[in-house]
């Protein structure tokens, strides 16, 4: 069987892809920060879930948990970092911007390099993150949580430029969500929200093509582009 580990399985896209997998032929090691939704989930399927708690700003903790989940899932093929925060902060109140800078890029990047350092090792692997539509601009309502999401895109891009130079098999794929019904989609007004289960079956759709880039759902890649082009002084007036 085919080896996945999810950071950030309790809820949302994390726990719905953990079930999209086992039902696809993998074992699944799941983590987060709440043991008693790991514990929940693992009794789905005891045999196919493997849990580890940790919270992805302690970094070295997480290294080491993830380290003790390949070893009892007896390797490891897909790594998905699915964990993050977002908060909407008009006022600026810096312990949020904070700690989603904590989750979103320190919390992310351990993760990122501890997998892409793994599948270096093994000659091969397949790193997915989720990101979001909302690190292409920069974002008057959540600036954190904006730039964070653009930290990770570039983060994966430079992933993806190393496993170019190495020539190595090795799939970096970035997942860019718009709106999707988790507790991560905030404020008035949303349209085009996803369900979870519609969001998670595209997502691994995308992960078993091996995609690079997948927007979620699909027609976002509209959004995507209008944010694309729209001018800079227009933008600045929204």
């Amino acid at each position: 069987m085919k080896k996945a580990i999810i950071v950030g399985a309790t809820s949302g896209i994390g726990k719905e892809l953990a079930r999209l997998l086992s039902k696809n032929g993998f074992l699944v090691g799941i983590t987060g920060r709440r043991n008693a939704l790991l514990v929940a989930l693992k009794h789905e399927q005891p045999e196919i879930f493997f849990t580890k708690r940790f919270d992805v700003t302690d970094t070295k903790l997480s290294i080491l948990k993830l380290n003790e989940l390949v070893a009892e899932l007896g390797g490891l093929d897909l790594l998905i970092i699915s964990s993050g925060i977002g908060e909407l902060n008009e006022n600026l109140d810096f312990e949020i911007e904070e700690r989603t800078i904590d989750t979103n890029v320190i919390g992310f990047t351990a993760i990122a390099d501890w997998g892409f350092n793994y599948f270096r090792n093994q000659g091969f692997g397949h790193l997915a993150a989720i990101s979001s539509i909302a690190g292409m601009r920069g974002m008057r309502q959540s600036p954190s949580y904006s730039s964070s999401k653009a930290f990770q895109i570039n983060y994966l891009q430079a992933l993806r430029q190393k496993v170019g130079n190495l020539q190595l098999p090795i799939t970096i794929t970035d997942i860019r969500p718009g709106f999707v019904n988790t507790d991560m989609a905030k404020g008035e007004g949303l349209f085009w929200v996803a369900s979870v289960e519609k969001a998670s079956g595209q997502i691994l759709k995308a992960i078993i093509k091996k995609k690079r880039l997948q927007y979620v759902t699909k027609r976002w890649g509209l959004i995507a582009w209008m944010l694309r082009i729209i001018p800079n002084y227009l933008y600045h007036k929204m």
